[in-house]
């Protein structure tokens, strides 16, 4: 009787233990999904931000990628604005006086600058990819006006034209061939084609030449430009020879259809860091730095690279069997492992303890499309007003005088026109890809000063994601001035629905190569939003400094709400 007594109560101290655990259980959850709302509720007081707080809540989660730290921020967003993290894995950006805790990138944008990002709203349709939604914003498909004809590169001459200027010989010789152009090379291997006026008839390297215009080297929409990257990608080498100038490597590659491409080898492995003890004349070039500096340029809204792609070549049948200069023939060797290797002439890395190798035969470079000849237009060199000083002791003059920009400003062709705001373009580009090595940009002659600037030769880019370099981003902070186009793309890459490092990563997949190995490694992507973060930074110090920081380039167009 004791024991089922015992039982009993045994029994029963066990139901009430039970019972208690689960009402705790059910009341902790309702303590947490109240705490969960409270957090995701706006506050009904607005703060002194005129910007929508949903928007600060995205802005923070575009910088910060960590879920846990962006659900804080949602919360506290309209009391106090976040700040940057700086992770221990990279080292910190050596510019705390544009480091403003008390004010938010988007601080200073006006009602018609969000309506123009689209902050605030539904930036993107589910399921779409990011890159397909970014070229369809209103911000890179923004109206421009009609090109004349003397705004474009090159024309095609027609009978009309000759007859125009009244030259009696282009008369005769247009009469003769019927505005065609008919290849009379006996060459072995080139195509023997006939182009005429019209456009179909022209290759694809031929038809980016005469899309080159006064503000820009290609339109995104042109079809032409997918043809052109295939056309690269995938045309039988004809010839190869070592192109001269230059401080590295490259080589200049020929077509059957009469096209040509400059090739830059791969030298090193993608993840290889820039030893930090080197300094920035004494790196190698990347060729995927190239391929990426052109995406890059492209998403940007640039436009100012020429079309790049990655491919994989044949050192033995597509280099040394057929190249006609004997300075690179006489570099070939077999490499102790069985590999085929070369070096050429060239002022750095160019000798056998440096040398380009296949495995055993395969190699890895990037094929950059050729500008027209400088016969046919003509480019003009300037160096850079802040180049460096290429000496290891010396330092240049803007890095000695903060009031630097006011010289610059008062000189040609940097006191009218747009070449400033141009140059400003091409530091905010170096700045997010970690190129220090911009000495000289070039520009095309015929379009004087009211034309962009091209952004050539990019091999030292990316060669670091665990360190930025401020010093490039000088131009921008002595002198205080922006496109407004620009700055909101900027801007709208910084959303969590068009993150740079997200539509970068979607854009490099298109490229051959990336088939083999993703062309840039995961921290250089996530140094890219990194270092957007931090040009913003620099524009609202600036801002608060000066009230011309913007330069309108958007002038007269007034964006229709959805």
């Amino acid at each position: 009787m004791m024991r089922q007594n015992l039982g009993r109560s045994t029994r029963s101290i066990y139901l009430g233990l039970a019972c208690l655990s689960l009402a705790l259980h059910l009341l902790l959850a309702f303590f947490c999904l109240s705490v969960l709302q409270t957090a995701c509720v706006l506050p009904t007081s607005s703060s002194s931000s005129s910007i929508p707080t949903r928007t600060d809540a995205q802005h923070s989660q575009s910088i910060s990628h960590s879920s846990s730290s962006s659900s804080s921020s949602a919360a506290s967003s309209s009391q106090k604005l976040p700040t940057i993290p700086r992770s221990e894995e990279h080292h910190t950006l050596n510019a705390n006086t544009f480091h403003h805790e008390k004010n938010h990138s988007f601080s200073d944008a006006t009602e018609r600058e969000r309506e123009l990002i689209g902050a605030g709203k539904g930036q993107r349709v589910k399921g779409r990819p990011k890159l397909e939604e970014l070229f369809k914003h209103p911000l890179y498909n923004l109206p421009r006006p009609e090109l004349q004809d003397d705004d474009w590169l090159l024309r095609v001459k027609t009978n009309v034209h000759a007859r125009d200027r009244g030259s009696e010989e282009e008369e005769r010789e247009d009469t003769i061939d019927d505005s065609q152009w008919q290849s009379d090379s006996e060459e072995e291997g080139y195509d023997k084609v006939s182009w005429t006026s019209e456009v179909e008839s022209h290759p694809p390297w031929l038809r980016f030449h005469l899309g080159i215009s006064r503000r820009e080297l290609y339109d995104r929409k042109d079809p032409n430009l997918a043809q052109l990257t295939h056309y690269l990608a995938t045309q039988h080498v004809l010839g190869a020879v070592q192109k001269t100038g230059g401080t590295q490597l490259k080589l200049l590659v020929s077509f059957p259809n009469y096209g040509q491409a400059l090739l830059k080898p791969m030298r090193q492995s993608r993840d290889a860091e820039t030893d930090v003890n080197l300094f920035y004349f004494s790196d190698f070039e990347r060729h995927n730095a190239e391929i990426a500096a052109f995406h890059l340029d492209r998403l940007l809204g640039f436009n100012r690279i020429p079309p790049v792609v990655g491919r994989l070549i044949n050192v033995t049948s597509d280099i040394r069997e057929i190249t006609t200069d004997k300075r690179l023939s006489r570099s070939f060797f077999t490499s102790p492992a069985g590999n085929v290797c070369f070096y050429g002439q060239c002022e750095y890395y160019c000798s056998s303890e440096h040398p380009v190798c296949g495995r055993p035969h395969e190699l890895e470079v990037s094929l950059a499309a050729m500008l027209p000849d400088l016969t046919l237009a003509p480019r003009r060199s300037w160096r850079s007003p802040w180049r460096r000083s290429y000496s290891r002791i010396k330092l240049a003059q803007w890095e000695k005088d903060p009031a630097y920009c006011d010289t610059v400003k008062q000189k040609p062709p940097y006191d009218h026109g747009t070449r400033l705001v141009d140059f400003i373009d091409m530091a905010v580009l170096d700045f997010l890809m970690g190129n220090m090595d911009r000495h000289h940009y070039e520009a095309f002659e015929k379009f004087g000063n009211e034309t962009f600037l091209l952004h050539l030769d990019n091999g030292r880019a990316f060669g670091r994601h665990s360190r930025d370099e401020p010093t490039i981003l000088v131009p921008l902070q002595q002198c205080c001035r922006i496109r407004r186009s620009t700055l909101l793309r900027l801007r709208l890459l910084s959303l969590p629905g068009f993150r740079l490092s997200d539509v970068m990563r979607e854009s490099l997949l298109q490229d051959p190569l990336a088939a083999v190995a993703p062309l840039l490694s995961e921290p250089h992507l996530s140094a890219l939003d990194r270092r957007l973060a931090f040009v913003l930074q620099v524009v609202e110090a600036c801002q608060q400094q000066h009230a011309d920081v913007i330069y309108n380039d958007l002038e007269g167009y007034d964006p229709q709400p959805d």
